[in-house]
């Protein structure tokens, strides 16, 4: 009759609904009935000899003192709701008793522990929906954005009307279902562990931070989302906040700015390759019309009659013209394209200042203007590109006589002005037209244009927002100080350099 009835409390204890499990004072598992596998997901032979917590505990859990079955009380049971994992990771809420019993046979001292455990995540979840409905409904059907908060098992237990229209749910039918639902099934499983880190370490995640995520409407169609997040705290516990926001549009605008960005590398490309060519291509045949004139000018093939000769001089002059529109131009491509080389090595300023007045000399005395030069005896030495702080004198020096009508222009070499150390700086003056102010701010924009009152003077506005750009890459800067009717004066300034 005992054998009997010993068999007859095994079965009860095997088909009872719900989880009955045995541990010893280390918490391994001793019992793990039918109704503890199907809640956990774990066989018998899967869960004996285990440590309980390492079973069931949420990965991040505390372990230790913060666990309740380290202070149950020495007699009488003792229930609590706790977090618990099942073997595939879905988070669930279970309701536990717990009693410690002697052991049978003289089984040793130490008591064991008997727990009888229940599901009860469906219950909580209606818990938690009543409150948030009463405290959060108005409030959440205000914002833009769908609206999603889950508890700790990643659960519904609120969701806004936006967000059931974005996903073509009707009212009320999502809550209590695992926010999974709304994602495609191949992103589900990763979810699910990303899903557990967050609420193991909640924190604010702004829009647009974190994992590229696609939602799934009820219909099985995909979109992409994006999603912040924000630990929401309640009487209850802390839940996750989720908003979310279709971002189809975002997405296309994206791949649009993509193919814009390829085809403007493309263009970019071919620029370069427009560069490559036609630096050789455009300035061979000016020459050649250039250099024959001159030699026409020069009657070395023959004499010329006056009329021949005032026409080659206006076709040697336009052609000039043309091969100075087409450098700058050139330049200008090489310099926004990052294709400018320059060779920074110690330079002496004199000698560079002597080249550039030579050349101009004529050019101002042909217009009847005083060209003065000042610099000091000891040579002055800057590091910088040899060629480009040539462009950068030859063009300002250049603007100066093409703005100044009467009266003079002086270039100068000395020192940073107020004794700055390491810097050399070259002003050119002159007694010009001047710039208005309302002009200044634009002076070195590119193809800006200088007016006299007498006209537009010839040129391609680049010359200055070249030279402010070569003054830039050589480590320097120009500065403009200029009043309308009476004059300007350019300073550039570079950094010193020493001769080996």
């Amino acid at each position: 009759m005992i054998d009997s009835d010993r068999a007859y409390d095994a079965l009860i204890l095997e088909e009872a609904p719900d989880a009955v499990i045995a541990i010893d004072a280390g918490h391994r598992v001793l019992l793990w009935n039918r109704g503890a596998e199907r809640l956990y997901g774990y066989a018998q032979s899967e869960a004996l000899g285990e440590r309980l917590h390492e079973l069931v505990q949420p990965n991040d859990a505390p372990d230790g003192a913060a666990d309740p079955l380290n202070n149950l009380p020495p007699a009488g049971p003792s229930t609590y709701e706790a977090l618990r994992r099942r073997k595939d990771g879905v988070l669930m809420y279970v309701d536990v008793t717990a009693k410690r019993i002697a052991p049978l046979n003289g089984g040793g001292n130490a008591p064991l522990i008997v727990l009888g455990e229940k599901d009860v995540t469906q219950l909580r979840v209606q818990r938690d929906a009543k409150l948030l409905e009463t405290r959060f409904r108005d409030l959440f059907e205000l914002m833009p954005d769908a609206i999603v908060v889950l508890n700790a098992t990643g659960r519904i237990v609120l969701i806004n009307s936006q967000a059931e229209a974005l996903f073509g749910y009707p009212a009320g039918s999502l809550i209590g279902e695992p926010v999974e639902r709304l994602l495609p099934e191949r992103l589900r499983a990763a979810h699910l562990h990303h899903r557990a880190g967050y609420v193991a370490q909640p924190r604010v995640r702004a829009m647009g931070v974190g994992l590229e995520l696609h939602g799934r409407r009820v219909d099985g169609s995909e979109f992409p989302v994006d999603i912040s997040l924000s630990p929401l705290q309640t009487p209850e516990g802390t839940l996750v906040l989720s908003a979310i926001r279709d971002a189809t549009e975002r997405k296309r605008f994206e791949a649009a700015l993509r193919e814009k960005n390829e085809q403007l590398a493309s263009a970019m490309q071919a620029k370069d390759r427009f560069l490559a060519t036609m630096s050789h291509e455009l300035r061979t045949p000016l020459n050649a019309v250039i250099g024959f004139t001159g030699t026409l000018l020069m009657r070395l093939p023959g004499p010329l009659n006056d009329d021949q000769e005032r026409q080659l001089k206006t076709v040697q002059s336009s052609g000039r013209h043309l091969l100075s529109l087409i450098n700058d131009l050139l330049d200008l491509a090489r310099i926004e394209a990052d294709k400018f080389e320059l060779r920074m090595e110690p330079v002496v300023c004199q000698e560079v200042l002597r080249g550039v007045f030579g050349a101009l000399q004529h050019q101002v005395e042909q217009k009847g203007l005083q060209f003065s030069l000042a610099m000091p005896d000891e040579n002055l030495v800057a590091l910088t590109d040899r060629r480009a702080l040539t462009q950068i004198l030859t063009n300002l020096s250049a603007n100066a006589v093409k703005f100044c009508d009467h009266g003079s222009i002086h270039v100068g070499l000395g020192p940073a002005a107020g004794g700055t150390a390491g810097e050399v700086q070259f002003t050119v003056t002159d007694t010009g037209m001047g710039i208005r102010a309302e002009h200044l701010p634009t002076v070195f924009d590119a193809f800006a244009r200088f007016e006299s009152e007498t006209g537009p003077r010839e040129g391609s506005g680049l010359g200055l927002h070249i030279s402010r750009r070569l003054a830039e890459h050589l480590g320097g800067r120009i500065e403009l100080e200029s009043e309308y009717g009476k004059g300007s004066t350019f300073t550039l300034t570079l950094p010193a350099g020493s001769v080996s």
